[in-house]
């Protein structure tokens, strides 16, 4: 991991809007998810949209990455490469991506229903989606990495679900993956403290099943070993005094599925 990087306000600014195009692109990805079309076709939407918006794509051969979005099907937890496969109705896929605006980085995933999901999965996805927001709330002057991962590890624990260890969030901003990183578990008052200036991501990733994970021969997909579902989410967030200050939330991503049906 790179060092800590305090950004300007300036900086700030610019990973902002860097933010609002990945923001926005993964809006249009919540109006197009659909049973029947290929993980492939959303890395293509993808691929277009960030080039209309004078970005380019910050996955897109990032040590070696193929594609520009890292889409992970159920049992995958992350950086699942983009292909072939037709998505199923019942599917959960995280859309993990990042977009390079004016030399500013964002990162940010969600995690999409493909139609009726069942309900133990529903929750799955709830939890993990809150527990991210627990550990946003933490991301302020003053705390420490260890009262974010304390917030989510706390939150998931009492539903059983395994807290996946080997892959944490991380600093952003600069560049895609800088210091501090940011487990998902944790105690209160340990780590890095944290200073106005840090731009983090926060990524719990949370599988309905135990903690322990695979790495495949691809080089890059991450799977459940038990083979149960994975949920993944990602906020960017700025560390400021009093409250955090959230560069990328969900709130359009969100009204679009409800409109569609597919947000409980």
């Amino acid at each position: 991991m790179s060092r800590v990087v305090l950004k300007t306000t300036e900086q700030i600014e610019g990973i902002r809007a860097s933010a609002k195009v990945l923001s926005n692109l993964l809006v249009e990805i919540a109006k197009v998810i659909r049973p029947g079309i290929t993980t492939l076709s959303l890395d293509t939407l993808a691929q277009e949209y960030i080039a209309d918006h004078k970005g380019t794509p910050a996955f897109l051969n990032y040590q070696g990455f193929p594609n520009a979005l890292c889409i992970s099907v159920n049992d995958e937890v992350v950086h699942g490469i983009p292909g072939d496969y037709v998505l199923q109705e019942g599917d959960v896929i995280s859309v993990d991506g990042g977009v390079n605006l004016n030399g500013y980085i964002s990162d940010s995933a969600y995690s999409f229903p493909v139609g009726e999901i069942d309900a133990d999965v529903q929750q799955l996805l709830s939890v993990t989606k809150d527990a991210l927001d627990k550990g946003v709330e933490k991301a302020t002057q003053g705390n420490r990495i260890g009262d974010i991962s304390a917030a989510v590890q706390d939150y998931v624990t009492p539903y059983g679900y395994g807290i996946v260890k080997e892959l944490v969030g991380h600093g952003v901003g600069l560049d895609l993956h800088e210091g501090p990183e940011v487990p998902n578990y944790g105690r209160r008052g340990n780590g890095v403290k944290l200073q106005s200036g840090m731009v983090l991501c926060i990524e719990p990733m949370i599988n309905a099943g135990t903690a322990g994970v695979d790495f495949l021969s691809d080089g890059w997909t991450v799977k459940t070993r038990d083979g149960k579902y994975s949920a993944h989410y990602e906020k960017m967030v700025s560390v400021a005094k009093g409250q955090p200050d959230v560069l990328l939330d969900f709130v359009d991503i969100e009204e679009v599925l409800k409109e569609r049906g597919l947000f409980c």
